[in-house]
């Protein structure tokens, strides 16, 4: 019998966007099935102005805090007012940065959002988004010897998404879809430097995602086809042959996340290099 779901608070606290917070607190989170957090999420805070207003919303619903905060001292405060209200707290960069530490021999220099500085990655990293956006659904195909990954797949396989995914880490990304009977752009079969990859999953799962597509008045589709497992095996068994007939690598994405596709997909780019 399962047990019923309970709720509790999660607070994170950040002097920057928050996103390492979330992220960690998301992946602890989802090791209790039974147990649903509800987040409060405090991004950009570097006064003991605004902690102060925090620290009180977090003392009218206890829970969990979690912060990312490098001024020691807003760094103290959070510690002894969550000890006060007796509240578990975690700095979750701490541990890291003392490993760091021992490691390098230096303490850090406690900059606040340093990993957000505008350097050449992050200007890689917004070159890549560009040329993903622009390239999306079989856009501009005649330069798609600039890409670095290029996802083919049928309709609702997340070659979007995923895209978008790659991008944001610095790869250009590239997504062209698989439409039974219509052949592949000649020049995605010439390309030399584009890692390509077949995205696929089962009929059942497509035709789920589909019908839901549907229901949220997406035009141009006949509805009965476009859903139906029989039509959606055929369109896949297609998918797989051009990929088969190329030597293209497919990934079954059925039952992967976004980030589990992408991960799968960067280890494929590492192999081939």
């Amino acid at each position: 019998m399962n047990k019923p779901q309970s709720f509790f608070h999660l607070h994170l606290i950040s002097d920057a966007t928050g996103e390492t917070l979330l992220a960690a607190g998301r992946a602890a989170a989802a090791q209790y099935k039974d147990a649903r957090a509800i987040e409060h999420i405090y991004p950009l805070i570097r006064t003991e102005k605004q902690l102060l207003n925090v620290l009180e919303e977090i003392d009218q619903s206890p829970g969990i805090v979690l912060y990312t905060v490098v001024d020691q001292a807003l760094a103290k405060l959070i510690d002894e007012r969550c000890a006060a209200m007796g509240l578990p707290w975690v700095s979750v960069l701490e541990p890291v940065l003392t490993v760091f530490q021992s490691y390098l021999g230096t303490p850090a220099g406690r900059r606040v959002g340093a990993q957000h500085v505008l350097d050449a990655e992050y200007f890689r990293r917004i070159e890549a988004l560009n040329f993903t956006m622009e390239h999306d659904d079989g856009q501009l195909p005649s330069d798609i010897e600039d890409a670095d990954i290029v996802l083919i797949g049928i309709s609702r396989t997340s070659k979007t998404p995923t895209s978008i995914y790659l991008a944001n880490r610095g790869i250009k990304t590239a997504n062209i879809p698989i439409v039974l009977g219509v052949p592949i752009p000649e020049n995605l079969v010439g390309a030399k430097r584009p890692l390509i990859v077949g995205l696929v999953a089962s009929a059942e799962r497509i035709s789920h995602v589909r019908q839901n597509r549907i229901l949220g008045n997406t035009t141009g589709y006949e509805a009965q086809s476009y859903i139906d497992r029989a039509a959606i095996a055929e369109e896949l068994a297609y998918a797989r042959q051009i990929c088969a007939r190329h030597g293209w690598p497919t990934i079954d994405v059925s039952r992967r996340s976004i980030e589990e596709t992408a991960a799968a997909i960067v280890a494929l780019r590492n192999k081939s290099r």
